[in-house]
């Protein structure tokens, strides 16, 4: 069970990175995220930072590896599909590659859960795509 989706986009790997490794920062997506809330005291670079997007969704980054650019993070609850009564276990990816043919960026996201009720991938798939969308977006300008 789970979700995958990918975009390539037209910037450095180092900038593409940079703006997505801040668990606390998700200006470059001001259409999909309303509001942005930090939990506690930890930083957005750093394990266990707690947020709150768009006043619904409550994360915790799991893991932040800069070599390998990787960013992993649980929903702990949630609207629908994801609260907490209807699935568990859920962890959300995000990789970053360079694009070794050009001045690119491979950016892959994808998510999984150890159980639900259903509507998961239904309800969380079209959020990633707009959220890939606006991290295209906030480069191409």
């Amino acid at each position: 069970m789970g979700c995958y989706n990918t975009c390539v986009v037209n910037a450095p790997v180092e900038q593409v990175w940079a703006a997505l490794r801040n668990f606390h920062d998700l200006s470059w997506a001001p259409q999909v995220i309303t509001s942005l809330e930090p939990v506690g005291t930890a930083a957005g670079d750093q394990l266990g930072a707690k947020r709150v997007l768009n006043g619904a969704f409550h994360e915790t980054l799991q893991a932040l590896n800069d070599v390998d650019r990787v960013a992993k993070y649980s929903i702990d609850d949630g609207p629908d599909a994801v609260s907490k009564d209807r699935v568990s276990g859920y962890v959300g990816v995000i990789r970053v590659f360079a694009l070794t043919d050009s001045d690119a960026t491979f950016v892959e996201w994808s998510s999984s859960w150890q159980d639900s009720q259903g509507g998961v991938k239904e309800f969380c798939d079209p959020i990633y795509k707009a959220l890939l969308d606006s991290l295209k977006q906030h480069f191409a300008g």
